[in-house]
């Protein structure tokens, strides 16, 4: 896809971080935009930042099959057409694998990954009619490596990959490119939204939001401007931070040992606990 100008864009978690940072970065290259989100406040506070930009926004809850099948004939009956389907939509949840329920899990994976294969279902039959069409599914450094306390998300963001990589080889010979996206700590909030395991400990939900603060350098307009070079590219693989050129290195040069070493990694970046000062003795 050489330019996004006049090119209607479908977004998925388009109420905040990356999906609203890639919403901007698409109004101003003068893409038409069909948002969708499950926060409809979200949604809102989006469309007021596109200015001018043609735009309309739907609230569809992506774990949904057929709410996602209605939000592509709504597209198609708004736009007539849609050439950019990015989904992007995703939740984080808190807790180890012995930790949490099954229910909690399929939660997740129902966003995730089931909504990455319900939006590609919906809207491929609009994207084979254009004469360049575009599909990115944003999958994550997790998605690389798996690391302890993330095996719903990573369980989900690996399948993501496997999904993406078979679909674009599925398309290579057609109108429709493929983008896998895998982001480095990207500074949004999903670990402020994410959901805790009824039996995760307060403790390690804090613990794990801080780890994420000190990870997430990546500004999300950074993120988004990353992500629509590579769809202009073509590219089939973007990677976004510093943080993903180094998890992705790592897990090509020592697959086995890779999570391992990012475990460690995470750990000398975690903050330290402050040494207590004693309060100086009365004379």
């Amino acid at each position: 896809m050489r330019n996004v100008q006049g090119r209607v864009a479908v977004i998925t978690g388009a109420g905040s971080g990356i999906g609203r940072a890639l919403a901007q970065e698409l109004a101003a290259r003068g893409g038409q935009l069909a948002l969708a989100d499950v926060n409809s406040a979200g949604l809102d506070e989006t469309r007021k930042l596109l200015g001018s930009a043609t735009a309309r926004s739907y609230t569809v809850d992506v774990s949904n099959a057929s709410l996602v099948q209605n939000f592509a004939r709504s597209v198609e009956q708004d736009f007539g057409k849609a050439s950019l389907l990015i989904n992007n939509a995703g939740v984080a949840l808190y807790g180890t694998f012995a930790e949490l329920t099954l229910e909690e899990m399929e939660w997740l994976i129902r966003i995730n990954f089931w909504g990455v294969i319900y939006g590609c279902k919906s809207f491929l039959p609009l994207l084979q009619r254009e004469p360049e069409a575009h599909i990115v599914n944003i999958s994550s450094v997790f998605g690389l490596v798996g690391p302890a306390g993330q095996t719903p998300y990573a369980s989900s963001k690996f399948a993501v990959r496997g999904f993406t990589q078979a679909l674009s080889r599925e398309l290579v010979d057609t109108n429709i490119a493929v983008t896998c996206v895998h982001p480095g700590g990207i500074r949004t909030r999903i670990a402020d939204n994410a959901r805790a395991g009824a039996a995760t400990r307060i403790e390690d939900q804090n613990a794990a939001r801080e780890r994420f603060d000190q990870v997430a350098r990546t500004l999300p307009e950074k993120a988004a401007r990353v992500i629509v070079n590579g769809i202009l590219r073509n590219k089939a693989r973007v990677r976004i931070g510093p943080d993903a050129y180094l998890i992705d290195f790592l897990q090509r040069l020592m697959p086995v040992r890779s999570a391992a070493m990012l475990a460690k990694l995470m750990e000398l970046g975690a903050p330290k606990e402050k040494t207590a000062v004693a309060a100086p003795a009365r004379k």
